[in-house]
């Protein structure tokens, strides 16, 4: 059973959320469209939605995180949920439990949904097979496997400012080999039918697979930034390199880093994307990370928007109950 199979109930409806590979276009357009239908609420120019009232949410984070257990915690409290922070360091796992143990005793805690980052590809997964049948699990990262509330914050962003994406052309920039974020926009561009996805990075940075993703590949960045739309810079994941990949961040800057005159090579109108944490002299220069078309800060924002569309697509089909949106 795929991970795309365990996160479909019987007619084809959210379960979970693990990974966006597998998904079909109108289960994409459903999150993005809820997304902007909650988007006045994400943005607190609404009171918080009723939805989840009398809901549990547990955020178990085996990885540091800023920006995405926050936001899936705002997400969570703005549709009205309870929310329980795990902290693993301190957690029974430091003392010999084994993950399905701690799971089991959260589980008796009559909890709705674990939002579950783990360093392993495979987590969350492992996870949504073994929990009780009432409980849903979305996937926050799991090593370099997948990020799909991350893909859907950056397709939300995209769509917002160029609209339909049959004409696009994106370049996806930087470290593809460890990135889940990577991984997870190439299928969800692909399945919402982008005109063109390019990759561009040295060949020690890219997947041995990287040619039955459905991109085209550039190892020269001014060749693949020419006539782009969109942007997707990726973060240089030292943590997670065996062996010396690159040669120094200085001549990966000088090689691979987006410069005000390198963007000049886009279209007009191109906007740049990053998932955080930016490494500024690294991957970007920071007169483009402040700069007038970047759009990195409206991701994070777009990011409680769609986890909040997350959990109220799978809470809901678990619970018919629930209130509907307005």
């Amino acid at each position: 059973m795929t991970p795309s199979s365990i996160q479909l109930d019987a007619d084809g409806r959210l379960r979970h959320f693990l990974t966006v590979e597998g998904l079909k276009r109108r289960h994409l357009v459903e999150i993005l469209d809820r997304a902007e239908a909650l988007s006045g609420v994400a943005e607190r120019r609404m009171t918080k939605s009723p939805t989840l009232h009398g809901k549990t949410v547990v955020n178990l984070f085996f990885e540091n995180s800023t920006r995405t257990r926050t936001t899936f915690e705002l997400a969570a409290k703005r549709l009205s949920a309870d929310v329980l922070n795990v902290n693993i360091s301190t957690s029974s796992t430091h003392k010999g439990e084994t993950l399905l143990d701690t799971i089991r005793n959260i589980e008796a805690m009559q909890v709705d949904m674990f939002v579950v980052r783990h360093a392993v590809s495979g987590a969350a997964e492992f996870i949504a097979r073994h929990v009780a049948p009432h409980i849903a699990v979305l996937n926050a990262g799991d090593g370099r496997h997948a990020h799909p509330t991350q893909a859907m914050l950056d397709m939300m962003t995209i769509r917002r400012h160029k609209g339909e994406f049959a004409n696009l052309r994106v370049a996806i920039v930087g470290d593809v080999l460890h990135s889940r974020v990577a991984r997870s926009d190439i299928h969800a561009l692909n399945i919402l039918g982008t005109g063109e996805v390019r990759v561009v990075a040295p060949k020690t940075l890219l997947p041995a697979d990287v040619g039955t993703l459905g991109v085209h590949v550039f190892h020269d960045l001014e060749h693949g930034l020419r006539g782009v739309d969109v942007v997707i810079m990726l973060r240089l994941q030292r943590e997670r390199m065996s062996g010396a990949l690159l040669p120094s961040a200085s001549e990966y800057f000088q090689q691979y880093g987006l410069t005000a005159e390198r963007l000049a090579l886009a279209q007009p109108d191109a906007i740049v994307m990053h998932p955080g944490p930016i490494n500024r002299g690294v991957e970007m220069d920071s007169a483009v990370v402040d700069g007038p078309r970047s759009v990195i800060l409206e991701q994070v924002t777009h990011g409680i928007a769609v986890r909040m569309a997350v959990m109220a697509i799978v809470l809901g089909n678990r619970h018919p109950d629930i209130t509907e949106e307005t």
